[in-house]
Formats: C-alpha cells, structure tokens, sequence
C-alpha cells in the first residue's frame, strides 16, 4: 500500500496548523461573549455572506460524499448528483420562504419553533428523533467513512482515525458556532482544492489508460466509455432502480428529502439564524452555486474510478474481503495513486471535510439537547455560562457514542444509501409538520403529534410492504425509498389535514406565526443569481436526461 510520505504529512500538518489557530484566533477575538448561548450557539450577527455559504456546503459536505458519493458515482453514475442539483434549487425556496419566517419569529432551534408553534410534547418528540438520528445515523457514519479512507490512505488503524477525528472535531466545535463557521471558510477552500486535484488526477489516468492526450479528452472519454452512467432517469426495472427510482429525483421524495435536510435541519438552518435576513439569503444562494460544483469533486472520479475498472485497473484494489466488488473503496483507492505532497492536500481536503461536518452536526446535537432538552426538563433556571458548559459536555458525549458505533457500519456496501434512507424515516412527518405550521394557521397540536408519532412507524411498514402483504397471500413489489417517502409525506398531509378539521380546538387555534407578505420579496440580484442556477440545472437535465 502507498501510504503518506513526510512531504505529505508536512502538507497536512500546515492545513492542521492553519485551521487549529485560525480557530483559536477566532476564539480568542470573542472570549468576552463567549459565555452567550446565543453567541455560543448561533454566532448571532458575527458570520457574513460568504461564511454562512460557506460553512453550509462544508457542514454538509463530508465522508458521505468524498467515498459515499463517489462510491455511489462508480456503482451508478451521475443520477446520484440529484442529491447535489436539486439541493441547489431546494436552497432557493429555503432562503425565499423558510428563512424569512424563522427570523421573523427568532426562532434559534427547530424544536423551539415546534413549541411556539405547536407545544413542547411535540417539540421534545422531535427533538428525540433528531438527536438519536444525529447521533446514530449522520454523526457516525461520518466518523466512519472518515475512518476507512484515512485508514487506507494512511495506514493509520482505524479506530485510531475514528479517535483522532473526533478530538480534531471536539477541538473545533469547543469554540462555539462562531470558530465553525470562520474555519469552515478555510475547510471550503481545502476540500475543494483537493477535490478537484484528485479530479484532475483521474480524468488524466483514464486520459493515459486510453491513449488520449489530456485531462479534456479524458473527461470526454467518460461518456463513451460509461455511456450507461451519464442518465439522470432509471426507469422501472432498471438495476438502480429502487436506489434511483424515475421521476421520484425531480418531481417526487427528493424534494421532500432536500427540503426536509435544508429547510427544517436544525444542522443546516443554524449556519443563517444568527444573521439579518439579506445576509442570511445571500450565503444561502451562494451555498447553492457552490453546490453545483459538487458532483465535479466526487462523482466524476467514481465514475473515472468505474471506467478505470473497466479497463482492467484497480481489480484487486476494488475488491472486497468476500470477493465482491467495493464501489466505496473508488475514492480511496484515487487517492492513493496521487504523487507526494498531492496526497498530503487531497488527505487535508478528507480531513477538511469529515471535522467540518463532524463539528457542525455535533454543535446541533449539543444545541437542541441543551436548549430543548437540558434548560427545559432539567435546570430550567440555568445561568448562560452553565448552558454553555453544558453543551460542550454533550458535544464530548455525542463523540464517544459515535465512536463506540462507528464500526458496526462496516456490514453496509453503500454507506451513502444507508444514510439517505435511515433519515428519510424521520424527514417526511417532520417536513409535514413544518409545512402546515408554516403556512395553514388552523393546523392543531393534536395533527402535528399524529404526524410525530405515526410517520416512523409508516415508514417502517412500507419497507417492509412485501413482507407485510405476504402475511395476507398477496404478492407485493419492494418499494423505492424516495417513493416511500413521498407516500409517507402525503399521508402525514392528509392525516393533519383530518384531524385539524375533526379538531375542536381548529377553530380557536390561536399559535399561527408572524407572516407578512412582504417578508417572502427578495432584491434583484438574489433573483438574477437564482435564475443563473436554474438555467444551469436545466441544462445539465436536459443533457443528461
């Protein structure tokens, strides 16, 4: 195995350095106010534009995508970058509706506008359910795929890796919302860097491995080589199918899942809470422009990687313990063919990536448990500076849960798939909820808890449909994830649209929030940038349908 060399550890020490005291400087700035649930939690009125976008895409961006995407690339193709297009479009409806609506009402949590809107027996179910899917779901197999890539690009054990990342990531999110989100700036700038190096490095090896001269060709050269991974639509009977289901990725649950993870995410939603609304919505939109970008950094060396393979490259490499072949092994296996030094940026972009997000998923996790969880069962009359201190002990409890879990998740092919479907258990009764509460002011309590309690246990059912039906003799199909989601977001609808108008209390509903029309306008230049992204997304659909 090609493991690091000193110049490569010498690049990553730099990056470690430069973001470690770029950190502390921050800190350091903003010690007074640190004690600030609000300045702690929320860097209120500190982030700009630039920051906000910023630390979105690389709170978002993680081990998920650098192996599970890329994995996902060389399995599928480009379909999965539906999850990164539409997220770009889903980004615009959020910065116009959803954002405007939580400053408005200064709302600072997700479960906190749950109870405003609803009550705390709805806000404290879903705060549970977002805690035990971040801590169990999202913080995990982050600290996972981090893992087995730094595992084999290093030679580095990996619970070693597992321990490592999470004190890098402790480190960070110690500091509160305001050092995540300036280093998050820096995170940005490295994973991308290192991304398109690795890019660039596999679009020259299949360039080489085809006789073809440069990176152009060999970015050309894909399409004809893997002609079956260039389609965005996987019609029924397709192998990817039940992964990818048709239509299900621009008309159907990938909204319901986009606008769920963007819009009502306690994870994502924070990065803009402490900002005015025109700070807000412009590192939103830029955000969404970085999105675009994504597929370039882990995609397309997947689907290198696949044609690589193809060609007879990479078989031992590709190949699991049990003889199959590993998609998530692509991106870790490119890596390593990178010339010292290279190696070194491309490790700091992983490591970028894996304690950007590690950090900011774990600042919600320590905020909805402190604010939702702690001050309101616990010690309601908790000084800040206790709140505070609070949250960093769960931010050190979170990691030691993930880390203890971390290793199970090695019995999954595509860890990418696992995270997608396991959070889409949750994401429709949630985005039910939010929707209706947004925008019906009659929507009661008891709807909201229907949707609460009986979106999981739907879920559930229909996943296991075949299975249930067979009970009764009656031969059924499996169905699609993204089909089961948006099956269960409009049962959730329908069910809260029944019991609001069988409520009693409908008519006296008294907790609809503070909207005015004029919240929802946005200025010229958010609408230019809005429709350069559109265009941009009709384009590619159009090209690659």
């Amino acid at each position: 195995m090609n493991h690091l060399q000193p110049a490569d550890y010498a690049v990553f020490l730099l990056y470690f350095i430069v973001v470690s005291g770029y950190g502390y400087w921050i800190y350091r700035r903003r010690k007074t106010t640190e004690t600030n649930t609000k300045d702690f939690f929320l860097a209120e009125g500190s982030l700009t534009w630039w920051a906000i976008g910023a630390s979105l895409i690389a709170s978002n961006i993680s081990a998920e995508h650098f192996i599970g995407m890329a994995g996902s690339g060389f399995a599928m193709g480009l379909a999965i970058s539906s999850y990164e297009w539409i997220a770009a479009a889903t980004l615009i409806i959020v910065a116009v509706y959803f954002i405007p609506i939580y400053l408005r009402n200064h709302i600072y949590t997700m479960p906190q506008f749950l109870a405003q809107r609803y009550n705390d027996t709805v806000s404290t179910i879903l705060a549970i359910f977002w805690l035990v899917v971040y801590v169990l779901v999202n913080l995990t197999s982050i600290l996972y795929l981090g893992a087995i890539a730094i595992e084999s690009l290093a030679g580095i054990s990996f619970t070693t890796c597992t321990i490592g990342l999470a004190l890098f990531a402790i480190l960070i999110t110690l500091g509160g919302m305001k050092v995540i989100g300036y280093t998050d700036v820096i995170q940005v700038v490295v994973l991308v860097c290192g991304g398109l190096v690795v890019t660039y490095l596999a679009l020259q090896l299949v360039a080489d491995k085809l006789g073809l001269d440069g990176v152009w060709n060999g970015l050309l050269s894909l399409r004809t080589q893997a002609d079956s991974h260039f389609h965005m639509y996987f019609p029924e009977g397709h192998p990817h199918y039940y992964t990818l289901p048709g239509m299900a990725l621009v008309t159907g649950g990938m909204w319901v899942n986009n606008l769920s993870y963007w819009g009502c995410n306690q994870y994502i939603v924070q990065r803009a809470l402490g900002a005015d609304l025109k700070t807000a919505r412009s590192g939103i939109l830029f955000a969404a422009f970085l999105k675009l970008l994504i597929p370039l950094i882990v995609v397309i060396p997947g689907i290198a990687a696949y044609v690589l393979y193809q060609n007879g490259t990479f078989q031992e490499a590709m190949t699991g313990s049990n003889g199959a072949v590993r998609p998530d092994n692509a991106y870790p296996v490119l890596m390593n063919l990178l010339p010292t030094g290279m190696k070194g940026l491309a490790f700091a972009a992983l490591t970028a990536a894996v304690v950007a997000s590690l950090a900011g998923k774990c600042n919600s996790i320590s905020t909805i448990f402190t604010l939702d969880i702690y001050k309101k069962f616990f010690d309601q009359n908790a000084s800040e500076q206790k709140l505070v201190r609070v949250g960093r002990y769960a931010v050190v409890v979170a990691f030691a849960i993930a880390i203890v879990i971390a290793p199970m998740l090695r019995s999954f092919d595509q860890v990418y798939q696992y995270i997608q479907e396991y959070t889409n258990f949750v994401s429709p009764g949630v985005f039910a909820i939010f929707l209706l509460g947004f925008f019906w002011k009659r929507t009661t309590t008891r709807a909201a808890l229907t949707a609460a309690i009986l979106s999981i246990p739907l879920s559930v059912l229909l996943k296991f449909w075949p299975e249930v039906m067979d009970v009764v003799g009656i031969q059924a199909a499996e169905i699609p994830f993204l089909h089961r989601t948006m099956w269960v977001f409009c049962l959730d609808i329908a069910l809260m649209v029944v019991v609001t108008l069988t409520d009693p209390a409908s008519h006296q509903h008294d907790k609809g929030l503070d909207i005015d029309k004029k919240m929802f306008h946005v200025t010229p230049s958010f609408i230019a940038g809005s429709v350069v992204i559109l265009t941009v997304l009709a384009v590619l659909y159009t090209n690659f349908w």
